[in-house]
């Protein structure tokens, strides 16, 4: 935002340079980006933070500089020098919806001459960065950049029935507006209107049909207060971002509408003639309530480590526009925020305001008193073991953004029972930002897939092409419910590609796949202490048919595994494989753990068995070690998967699979014989489940 040196110097007394004034206003948190000369004026680029809209005008920054210098704002009251007639004769104003309009001024001007503004006053408007179209509209545009509250110029003339009415507007209602463009518009969009028509977006832009020209002798001048998620809805709605919506939706003042409003009729009374009505119709049903903040002068030294008097910390509040109500005791102080202070609402803010002024470089570095011991949350020794685990196998952990595109909604299969399927509508099943951090941004994320593929990509870019990573997060969607809040899920994803890299090795020892990220699920499983996980080969929407599969607890399907598919692979741009998994941890953290036993080593030898089996492709190891598990013969101890092999002498609906059988007696060493007469038991059930054939 561009300000002013001079028209700062015009407002509040004080004896800095602009480059010395900008160093002290970026020290108060109103960081100057640069002092530009312009004519005999000199432009301060101050960069506001969105909590700061008290000083979108140069009467906010002033305020400030009061602070800074201990000097006082030049107030004035403005009095038009020409005023005759009350304007309730002239004309009315009908506010039908005070909820998107709390309040609404209106006050006459006749006799007026539209020309060009005067060279002081398009001077003011250029450092400024506006254009100057005549001296009506600069007015308006001077009133607004000075105290911060938009106003709107209408031909009064052109106003069918002479009176304004505020309503929302109708379905697909149209008006052209003054940048010359028809725009449609939706019933939650608040209308200026005359008696006939719309004649301007409130709190956006006005219509082009009731706009100021060389022939307008009669201006009615708009100064309101507008519901600011309104007008910001509007305008990201219409793709129409104006100096005045820019101000309305961070927030105006309340309370400064009537100064504003007669600021502009003096000046047009001064600057294009005329006469202006006695008063203004001032519709404000409801006024604004005080806020009052409870404040107690030890917390500054006890929050910032500041020894400041209490003196100066009253000076501070009051130059800022806080005032005073109770000073019962020195711990019993109260003071009322200014209406133009949107951001405060408790005793820190005040103690930051303090701070500010004080001077940030002023706090020193001290640890903070320890009056007890922390505890972990709830979960947080098995999260912690978990990101040891994977720490350990060479992942690293991914934080990415809690919003993304809604371009995603249908491109990965979700958490099950994330989403409320009796949701009607696609998109109603997401939560919708109504005003998106990052441009596109507007869904809360229901998968941590998007964000960890973007950091894949982002590594791919930068040149590195062996990646693991993780991410635990929280995923959302919408509930049902009325009155319900979104439905949080914590979730744990990975996702993997390149090659296996060992330590102090460049080139990858073999390429990842499929069952490195299954074992590092399992071995994530293995260190929360929980039951083993299963895996049932099926169709994901996001992943490649054939290497694809559920993930089940207890039965229980909580996430889903595999190669990412080639279409989603596309969208990202990816020419290598990337293998994903997503799991629900908020379910793997409810699931009881599983008991630590001890036992101890055994210490009579054990005989291991190998044995190939010649079985159909589509039965898995995982059956036939559950059948074996299930049969429990005698002496049998554990099977383990040594190998597979397809090709050459094997059918192409057959594979074979070598397993390998463990027996082991306690207290003596087993014969031969017995170690036949239970493995051969072991060979004949999985004959009979599997028909499987001894390959050798």
């Amino acid at each position: 935002m561009n300000i002013s040196y001079n028209w700062l110097k015009d407002l509040v007394e004080f004896d800095l340079s602009p480059n010395e004034l900008a160093e002290k206003l970026t020290n108060v948190g109103l960081a100057v980006e640069g002092v530009h000369p312009k004519d005999d004026d000199f432009v301060l680029d101050v960069d506001l933070t969105s909590n700061r809209s008290d000083c979108l005008s140069h009467l906010g920054v002033a305020r400030e500089i009061a602070a800074i210098s201990q000097s006082e704002i030049q107030n004035s009251n403005s009095k038009a020098p020409n005023v005759n007639g009350e304007i309730k004769q002239l004309t009315s104003v009908i506010v039908e919806d005070a909820e998107l309009c709390p309040r609404y001024t209106a006050r006459l001007v006749t006799g007026v001459k539209v020309a060009p503004s005067p060279e002081w006053l398009v001077k003011r408007l250029e450092a400024v960065g506006e254009r100057s179209i005549n001296n009506v509209a600069d007015i308006t545009n001077y009133v607004m950049h000075e105290l911060g509250q938009p106003l709107h110029a209408f031909d009064f003339n052109k106003l069918d029935g002479r009176r304004i009415i505020l309503r929302r507007a109708i379905e697909d209602e149209k008006m052209t507006t003054l940048d010359q463009v028809e725009r449609k518009f939706d019933e939650h969009m608040l209308l200026i209107c005359d008696a006939a028509k719309p004649v301007a977006i409130g709190g956006v832009m006005g219509g082009l049909d009731s706009g100021i020209s060389d022939q307008t002798t009669e201006v009615l001048i708009e100064a309101a207060y507008f519901k600011r998620e309104n007008i910001r809805r509007t305008s990201r709605k219409l793709g129409l971002a104006t100096e005045a919506s820019y101000r309305f939706e961070r927030g105006t003042d309340v309370e400064n509408v009537l100064r504003a409003s007669n600021r502009c009729a003096e000046l047009i009374c001064e600057i294009a003639g005329g006469t202006a009505t006695t008063d203004a119709i001032d519709v404000y049903p409801e006024k604004q309530k005080e806020v009052l903040i409870p404040f107690r002068p030890s917390k500054v030294e006890g929050l910032t480590g500041l020894k400041v008097k209490p003196e100066e910390m009253l000076r501070i509040l009051e130059a800022l526009g806080f005032d005073l109500r109770e000073k019962a005791e020195i711990e019993g102080l109260h003071f009322v925020v200014p209406s133009w202070r949107h951001d405060m609402e408790r005793e820190e803010d005040l103690v930051e305001e303090i701070a500010r002024h004080v001077g940030y470089d002023k706090i020193a570095e001290e640890l903070p008193p320890a009056y007890g011991a922390g505890a972990y949350q709830p979960n947080e020794i098995r999260k912690k073991a978990l990101r040891q685990v994977l720490s350990n196998l060479g992942l690293n952990e991914a934080i990415s953004y809690s919003f993304i595109d809604a371009k995603y909604d249908h491109d990965f299969e979700l958490l099950p029972g994330l989403i409320d399927e009796f949701i009607e509508g696609s998109a109603a099943k997401f939560v919708t930002l109504r005003d998106s951090i990052i441009e596109g941004a507007v869904r809360m994320r229901p998968t941590l897939l998007p964000g960890l593929l973007a950091a894949l990509r982002e590594n791919f870019n930068q040149g590195t092409r062996h990646v693991g990573l993780f991410e635990i997060g929280k995923v959302f969607a919408a509930f049902g419910g009325e009155g319900e809040l979104p439905t949080e899920k914590e979730s744990l994803a990975f996702g993997i590609t390149g090659g296996k890299v060992l330590e102090n090795r460049r080139e990858p020892e073999r390429e990842l796949d499929f069952y490195d990220l299954k074992g590092a699920l399992e071995a994530a499983a293995a260190a929360m202490n929980l039951p083993e996980l299963k895996f049932a080969a099926a169709e994901i929407q996001h992943l490649r048919r054939g290497q694809s599969a559920e993930i089940l607890l207890g039965g229980e399907k909580v996430g889903t595994i595999g190669r990412l598919a080639d279409e989603v692979a596309a969208n990202y741009k990816f020419k290598q494989a990337i293998f994903v998994a997503e799991v629900d941890l908020q379910k793997l953290l409810e699931t009881p753990t599983e008991p630590i036993l001890y036992r101890s080593l055994p210490r009579h030898p054990g005989i291991s068995r190998d044995v190939s089996l010649l079985v159909k492709r589509n039965v898995s190891f995982g059956e036939i070690r559950e059948l074996i598990a299930e049969f429990k013969a005698e002496f049998w101890q554990s099977s383990e998967f040594v190998d597979i092999y397809e090709g050459k002498g094997i059918a192409d609906d057959e594979r074979s699979v070598t397993i390998r059988l463990d027996y082991r007696a306690d207290g003596r060493t087993l014969l031969e014989e017995e170690v036949e007469k239970s493995h051969d038991s072991i060979l004949r059930a999985v004959t009979e489940r599997f028909a499987t054939k001894l390959r050798f």
